[in-house]
């Protein structure tokens, strides 16, 4: 089997942060989007939509070509231009275009962004004193905060950057970018994207890097993220190695390559693995070698 897919499950390190805030605010309170477990135990976490837009904006950043985006009528959401092979963002994260009834789906899939340490109820207190200046009272308000290691995972399709696909949502054989090197770069630089990853929200007074410090990566010939929930920290904070390399043994009829990558001055693990420097070359060879 062809390999046609990279997953790379990773971990993020943030140590005070606000970093995804949820969709209302109680009694002057700014509160986190969080999961609640069977255990009662609150997780907080980025949406994989925010996930997203960040890469998005990372990658117009660049200055890559980005959609623009045009406000809903109606019942219909706001959509992009629909055009993948003009835009980094149509190819890649897919669009849905209710009016001209056309759709991508996106051949790069985003897992949220999930914390592996529970929420404890930390707040921090701020006034707003926009309102003084003119007679008003101080606002008083309160962020919910966190600090822990996050976990999230994306899986790259790469048969499908720069190809077809038909209205009923069926894969085709059509380019629309043409060139290998174009799909190429396009994957080349959407993991430069990845790679300096950081959230949009909130950032002028919580400054978070949400950027991988620990990457578990695998080439493979099935679109399978198989390090999602297995990439695990014990109690003194390691990243747990010996239980990813029994998902590697376990899925290696379907692993052409793989590489546990970690940023040393951020995280440990319980054994040898390559720097992140080295973890990124080796992805961006898997991408080298399947548009050769």
């Amino acid at each position: 089997m062809k390999n046609n897919s990279i997953t790379i499950t990773y971990l993020s390190k943030v140590s005070f942060a606000s970093l995804n805030g949820a969709d209302k605010d109680v009694d002057n309170i700014n509160p986190i989007k969080k999961v609640t477990l069977d255990n009662g135990q609150e997780l907080p976490y980025v949406s994989s939509q925010a996930l997203r837009r960040a890469l998005r904006n990372r990658l117009q950043e660049m200055g890559k070509p980005i959609s623009l985006v045009t406000p809903g009528e109606g019942k219909n959401p706001p959509a992009t231009e629909g055009d993948p092979g003009k835009y980094y963002d149509d190819d890649l994260f897919g669009y849905m275009n209710a009016n001209a009834r056309s759709q991508r789906t996106s051949p790069i899939r985003v897992e949220s962004l999930l914390a592996l340490n529970s929420y404890k109820g930390d707040l921090d207190y701020g006034t707003n004193f926009m309102g003084s200046d003119k007679g008003g009272e101080p606002n008083i308000y309160e962020t919910e905060v966190h600090s822990g290691i996050y976990r999230g995972t994306i899986l790259i399709e790469l048969d499908r950057i720069g190809k077809g696909q038909t209205v009923k949502n069926v894969y085709d054989d059509s380019d629309f970018v043409a060139s290998k090197e174009n799909k190429k770069q396009r994957v080349l630089d959407f993991i430069d994207a990845f790679r300096t990853l950081w959230s949009s929200g909130r950032q002028s007074r919580f400054l978070a890097d949400i950027s991988p410090k620990f990457i578990a990566a695998a080439f493979m010939s099935v679109k399978n993220p198989i390090f999602l929930e297995a990439v695990n920290i014990d109690k003194k904070g390691e990243v747990q190695l010996e239980e990813l390399n029994s998902v590697v043994s376990d899925y290696g009829k379907f692993i052409s390559d793989h590489v546990f990558a970690i940023q040393k001055s951020t995280l440990t693990t319980n054994a040898d693995s390559d720097s992140l420097k080295e973890g990124f070359e080796k992805i961006e060879n898997w991408v080298k070698e399947y548009y050769k």
